[in-house]
């Protein structure tokens, strides 16, 4: 006899290249930490909103890949598909995960923003700077690949708005991107003084934003689970 299968394992919804389980609609309905998949959907849905041919949002499990590939060789292979030399603006998912041999690892979402007209990768970490390790090491592992033969890119800690919890980070991240990405698509570019889109942020991101988010996650994937 075959085991039952897991009720949250099912599959409720195929968007894009993201294959969404119930499960996934438990982590939202909760106070609960968002997994790679939340993230991988929302993303995908920012990108599919305004295509930017000159802008990516990367899935967290490529940025991951990125930023614990040991390999000279196979990280060369991983990161040229992503083009990133030809990328103006780039959104990596950082976790606190170090394991490959362990999915869905990790405590703590953050958000590393490359922008080409500033030469910065720009840190985001929405309790205190806690995973500043981890977007250094996928700093350092990325930052040649987008070398266009100016100036090193440098990595700065920007401001961000700061988690009343210890389970929203992820909605941080998606929070924050979405500020990011809307602000470089209605200016056509990343130069905008020295705030850049910290001012957006300042306006935009707090605690209670990122609550309603999570709300907003869920009634969007419900909605795309409507037949048409």
């Amino acid at each position: 006899m075959a085991p039952p299968k897991n009720k949250g394992d099912e599959k409720i919804l195929s968007y894009l290249d993201v294959v969404m389980r119930r499960s996934d609609l438990d982590i939202l309905r909760g106070p609960h930490y968002l997994n790679d998949r939340i993230i991988e959907f929302y993303f995908a849905h920012l990108a599919s909103l305004c295509p930017s041919p000159r802008a990516l949002l990367l899935p967290p499990s490529i940025s991951f890949w990125l930023a614990n590939c040991h390999d000279p060789q196979s990280l060369r292979q991983f990161a040229d598909p992503l083009r990133l030399p030809d990328r103006d603006l780039v959104l990596f998912p950082v976790n606190s995960n170090v394991d490959v041999t362990v999915a869905g690892g990790g405590s703590h979402w953050s958000l590393l923003v490359y922008c080409r007209e500033t030469g910065e990768f720009v840190h985001h970490d929405s309790c205190r700077g806690a995973n500043r390790c981890h977007g250094e090491r996928l700093f350092h592992a990325v930052s040649g690949f987008v070398d266009d033969g100016g100036e090193p890119p440098r990595f700065v800690e920007g401001f961000t708005p700061q988690q009343t919890n210890g389970y929203d980070c992820g909605l941080f991240v998606m929070a924050i991107a979405k500020v990011v990405y809307d602000w470089y698509v209605a200016r056509g570019g990343c130069a905008d003084g020295e705030d850049g889109w910290f001012a957006a942020l300042k306006e935009e991101v707090d605690a209670d934003a990122v609550d309603k988010l999570r709300d907003e996650v869920l009634r969007l994937i419900l909605s795309l689970m409507e037949p048409k």
